[in-house]
């Protein structure tokens, strides 16, 4: 699961409430009143702005490290497991058409496991990344 550092700059003190920002996505910006709003409000922007990458098949940024005094936000596992998938397409040059063919299946398809608006079997997307000449392994730690 991708996790991404998020920066909490408290407002001015007549104003209160947190803004939180990503330095690996810049798109994500957001606020709340309180840390617990702010922290809640950061996940959804941060799913927002790479749901937003996946649909212009951009290559979703790699998280860094957390600095002193950042939060980690986590993606959901599906989110996770769709922008490595098209990260590793954009990689290795490989468009939709063709992983299709490699995977004996539509592009439609294709294009579904890597939008976030539909559902994706785990598997498929394990079998999607095997054609690409990789493994996808899971760990509970």
């Amino acid at each position: 699961m991708l996790q991404y550092a998020a920066k909490l700059t408290p407002g001015l003190p007549e104003e209160g409430g947190y803004t939180v920002t990503f330095r690996d996505v810049p798109e994500a910006i957001t606020d709340g009143e309180t840390l617990e709003d702010a922290l809640k409000y950061a996940a959804e922007a941060l799913e927002l702005a790479l749901e937003h990458y996946l649909d212009e098949r951009r290559q979703s940024p790699i998280p860094t490290p957390p600095r002193k005094g950042e939060y980690l936000i986590a993606l959901p596992v599906s989110l996770s497991l769709k922008c490595a998938l098209l990260n590793e397409m954009i990689r290795q040059k490989v468009r939709p058409a063709e992983l299709a063919k490699r995977l004996k299946t539509s592009k439609q398809e294709v294009n579904r496991l890597t939008t976030l608006s539909h559902a994706t079997k785990v598997d498929r997307i394990a079998e999607a990344f095997h054609v690409l000449g990789k493994e996808l392994t899971i760990s509970v730690a």
